[in-house]
């Protein structure tokens, strides 16, 4: 896919009629529309085009859809996925002064004590990846994932850090990776958004709805939140005295006003405006069926150990599931409940009865369907925890962005692998480092990008989702 180019809108008047006072007074700040309308072309009507129209990436994609698993709050992987015989060899003392020097921790003294694994640990799989007792269900899919132990972030707090795993920055207003799919794949469905999001947990992302923004990109690409019980998106249904042979001719005369508008001013974010409506329309019919689990079989539900009428992360494990059977390109799932700063066991336990079995059963069934192989889930928080205890006793965990991990399965990632992992402690990472930019540049050669082209003008710069450092594919984690 050629490397797009931003376009601002044209103030002023339509490209036929142009007066010679408005060119003198609107053209003061420099010549930027006559280079903007040479863009456009001779009809700025052509921004009508679907901008969700499916498109070719780069080269042939392994991954067409995206399952994102994302467990907010960042998950202690000392409790579940990192196993350290060193930290219970340790446990309760302080750690190596050299280890801490210049560390910064968000909310604990780095001279706090270490804290060994609160849970009992087995080998499991071919490749014998250490998996916590609290993950009984997440070993009958090892043979079928990719566990990095070796990730790494910039932040240590939760918003900016959360913002960051998604958009490639820690500042607000990026488009994120599902905005960014949208924008260059398209979407196989015209009666779905391209990028839905669910929430669950306790609360919703500290980073909010700059997680499934659209940014600079057009709007449409945003992600879409879909709710679990009332109507899927607010206001889908229609008001009452309103029915849909009404509601089809105000669109249309809405239309026809905003069509002349964009051939007046080339505004892209008018044809995004064109577009939302007429998706809108479609999606009161698609919509109210997709979210009804109804049809779903009995065996089905029990895989996820979800229940019909009852939302829970295990239902929105199966709506993930059956939007990407109808083309829906990203989903991303919030689960927001892993902050144990204390409470470490109790909230761990409860967090994984929650999202355990709906994880696996995910994975098990896109792999029955035949549908793993193109679908790519990916399971992880915006950081670990620190191998140092919070407070005075022995149940809680700091933020900690050195070292943690996370797994991925399908789309093209080598079944059965861990890949990397930190030091004795746990505190840094060991060998093979993968930092958040790594990991969105390998996602999105699996997509078929290069994130080298994959950019957007904006403000005259190349905008990427890896930002401007280096950044590399981990190629040793694909299969």
């Amino acid at each position: 896919m050629a490397k797009c180019t931003h376009q601002q809108s044209t103030p002023g008047q339509g490209s036929h009629n142009i007066a010679r006072r408005w060119f003198l007074q609107q053209c003061g700040m420099g010549l930027g529309a006559v280079a903007l309308n040479q863009l456009l072309g001779s009809s700025a009507s052509a921004l009508g085009a679907d901008p969700l129209a499916a498109k070719a990436p780069h080269f042939a994609a392994k991954a067409k859809h995206i399952i994102y698993l994302f467990m907010a709050g960042a998950p202690s992987q000392f409790e579940m996925l990192d196993y350290k015989p060193e930290l219970v060899k340790f446990d309760g003392t302080l750690p190596p002064p050299e280890l801490l020097k210049n560390y910064r921790a968000a909310f604990i003294n780095p001279n706090s004590r270490l804290l060994g694994p609160r849970f009992n640990f087995a080998q499991h799989g071919q490749a014998g990846a250490w998996v916590s007792e609290l993950l009984p269900h997440f070993t009958e899919i090892i043979d079928d994932v990719t566990i990095i132990k070796s990730m790494s972030t910039d932040a240590f707090n939760h918003a900016p850090a959360q913002i960051l795993m998604n958009t490639g920055s820690q500042q607000f207003g990026r488009p994120s990776m599902g905005a960014w799919a949208s924008y260059g794949l398209g979407s196989e469905n015209r009666d779905l958004p391209a990028f839905v999001v669910f929430s669950s947990g306790s609360k919703g992302p500290s980073g909010g709805s700059g997680n499934w923004g659209s940014g600079f990109l057009p709007t449409t690409h945003e992600g879409v939140m879909f709710r679990t019980s009332g109507d899927p998106v607010l206001y889908l249904s229609n008001p009452p005295g309103v029915d849909d042979r009404a509601q089809r001719d105000t669109l249309d005369a809405l239309g026809t006003l905003n069509q002349r508008r964009l051939d007046a001013m080339g505004d892209p974010e008018i044809a995004t405006r064109i577009n939302a409506f007429e998706l809108a329309f479609r999606m009161q019919k698609s919509a109210p069926e997709l979210m009804d689990l109804a049809n779903e079989p009995q065996h089905v539900l029990d895989l996820y150990g979800a229940e019909r009428g009852k939302p829970s992360f295990a239902n929105n494990c199966i709506l993930a599931r059956r939007m990407v059977e109808r083309g829906v390109r990203y989903v991303q799932l919030f689960h927001e409940a892993w902050d144990q700063h204390g409470n470490l066991r109790a909230d761990l336990k409860k967090n994984c009865k929650d999202t355990d079995q709906a994880c696996a059963a995910l994975v098990k069934d896109l792999k029955d369907r035949g549908m793993l192989e193109d679908t790519l889930v990916i399971w992880g928080g915006e950081f670990g925890r620190t191998p140092m205890v919070q407070g005075d006793g022995d149940d809680g965990r700091d933020h900690h962005p050195n070292a943690f991990t996370m797994w991925l399965a399908g789309g093209g990632f080598k079944p059965g692998a861990v890949y990397g992992e930190s030091d004795e402690l746990g505190f840094n990472v060991g060998n093979n480092k993968v930092h958040v930019h790594d990991l969105h540049a390998t996602i999105l050669h699996q997509l078929g990008f290069d994130h080298e082209r994959f950019t957007h003008r904006f403000q005259g710069l190349d905008a990427r989702l890896t930002g401007v450092e280096p950044a590399r594919v981990v190629r040793e984690i694909l299969a």
